[in-house]
C-alpha cells in the first residue's frame, strides 16, 4: 500500500525544481561570456577585449548596461597606442570619461571606466595622435540616476608637437572658463622640450616636460576668462609662444 504524500510534498517539489532550474541558469552562465551574463544586471562590474591595431579598433561588445567595465586593450599594431572612452558632449563626443596611454606594440594594459546610461564612442590612437579610430558603444538597461553620471576626466584635450624646427598645433585655440583641458606635449625632437600653462595674470599655473622622443600630459582646470598663453621651450631653441583665449 502506497502511503499518501506528505503535507510539505508539493512545497518541496518546487524548491527542487527551482534550485535545478538556477544551477541551469549558472552553468549557461559560465559557458557563455561574463559580458554577455551581465549585460542585463545594472552595476555588475564586465570584462571586455579591445584589440588595437594601426588601422582598426575592434571592441568584442558594444552594448553594456550601466556600472563599471574593464576594458582589456591588446595592442597588436606597430605603433604605441592610446585608448579612450568618449562622452557625448554638446554636438560631439569629445567629454573624456577614461583612458589608458602608452600601451606599446604587444602590450596588454587594463582601461576601467564606470559608464551612466547612455551613448559614447571609443576612440583607439595609434601614434598617441589625433581624433582616433572609433567604435560606438551604447549603455542601456537603467537609467544614469540609478548608477551616477560618468564624470569626465577631463573635457577635452589640447596637444602640441614639437620637432627639431618648430612646434606645430596649437593655432588660433579657445576654450571656455571652468573647463578642465588636458594640455599634451609630443616631442619629436632630439632633446627635453618644456610647456608651460600661463593664466592672464602672468603666472605659471602648470610645467610639464617631455623627453626626447617622448611625450608629457597634465590636466588644468581653465579658472578663469581672458589670454592664457601657452609656453614651450627648451634648451639651444627659442621660445615659442600660442594664445588661447578663454572665454
Amino acid at each position: 500500500m502506497t502511503s499518501p504524500a506528505g503535507p510539505h510534498s508539493g512545497e518541496l517539489m518546487n524548491i527542487r525544481t527551482a534550485a535545478a532550474a538556477a544551477v541551469a541558469v549558472a552553468a549557461l552562465c559560465a559557458a557563455a561570456s561574463l559580458t554577455a551574463c551581465g549585460a542585463d544586471s545594472p552595476g555588475k562590474a564586465s570584462r571586455v577585449a579591445i584589440t588595437a591595431t594601426d588601422s582598426a579598433c575592434q571592441v568584442a561588445t558594444t552594448s553594456f548596461a550601466p556600472g563599471e567595465v574593464t576594458f582589456t586593450v591588446t595592442n597588436k599594431g606597430k605603433n604605441t597606442t592610446e585608448v579612450y572612452v568618449y562622452g557625448k558632449q554638446g554636438d560631439g563626443f569629445t567629454k573624456v570619461v577614461a583612458e589608458v596611454e602608452n600601451v606599446a606594440p604587444g602590450l596588454t594594459r587594463d582601461l576601467k571606466a564606470t559608464l551612466a546610461g547612455g551613448a559614447y564612442e571609443i576612440a583607439c590612437k595609434p601614434g598617441q595622435t589625433g581624433a582616433g579610430i572609433r567604435t560606438a558603444i551604447t549603455v542601456s538597461g537603467g537609467s544614469a540616476a540609478a548608477t551616477g553620471e560618468a564624470e569626465a576626466a577631463y573635457d577635452r584635450e589640447i596637444e602640441l608637437a614639437v620637432t627639431a624646427t618648430g612646434v606645430t598645433g596649437g593655432d588660433g585655440l579657445t576654450a571656455k572658463a571652468g573647463e578642465k583641458i588636458e594640455f599634451k606635449l609630443e616631442n619629436k625632437a632630439a632633446a627635453a622640450r618644456a610647456l608651460e600653462i600661463v593664466d592672464p595674470s602672468g603666472k605659471v599655473v602648470a610645467e610639464i616636460e617631455a623627453d626626447a622622443n617622448g611625450a608629457a600630459e597634465t590636466i588644468v582646470p581653465l579658472t578663469g576668462a581672458g589670454a592664457w598663453t601657452l609656453k614651450v621651450e627648451g634648451q639651444g631653441v627659442v621660445e615659442v609662444e600660442k594664445p588661447l583665449t578663454v572665454g
